[in-house]
């Protein structure tokens, strides 16, 4: 069974996305740590009480800004992901005054946001070595 929601155990997010930017997609470690995790909000997804993905909400103004989203390897395509999106995209809803969301794409993943409901937008760029692009949705 899927479970996805906010939590304070930022350690297990931590520790998915080190597996899963770090060691398989490359990502230096002084590129996938930041300050900004204390000030985040983070969802953790679990499938049958395991932890097998996250995501880390940041707000700004009106816009939430989506990111640090992985799925360890075991769980891809089979809809995780997607409903992570679904719950980070809900979660933003809730929070007052924002009205859009907003993430940077690594631009392989371009059609899977765009199937969510995000719209691209602005050029490509480099980000930690991997080409993204920015995507929108507005409620």
């Amino acid at each position: 069974m899927i479970d996805i929601r906010p939590t304070r155990d930022i350690a297990t997010c931590r520790l998915l996305r080190r597996k899963v930017f770090i060691e398989e997609q490359g990502v230096s470690e002084a590129d996938e740590i930041d300050d900004k995790d204390d000030q985040a909000i983070h969802l953790l997804a679990t499938v049958d009480g395991t932890p097998m993905g996250s995501a880390r909400l940041l707000l700004s103004g009106n816009t939430g800004k989506i990111g640090r989203v992985c799925v360890l390897s075991d769980a891809r395509g089979t809809g995780l992901g997607a409903a992570l999106m679904r719950a980070a995209v809900d979660e933003l809803r809730r929070q007052p005054g924002i009205t859009r969301a907003k993430l940077g794409a690594q631009t392989h993943a371009l059609g899977f946001y765009e199937r969510l409901g995000f719209t691209a937008e602005g050029p490509i760029y480099d980000d930690a070595g991997i080409p993204h692009r920015d995507m929108v949705m507005v409620f």
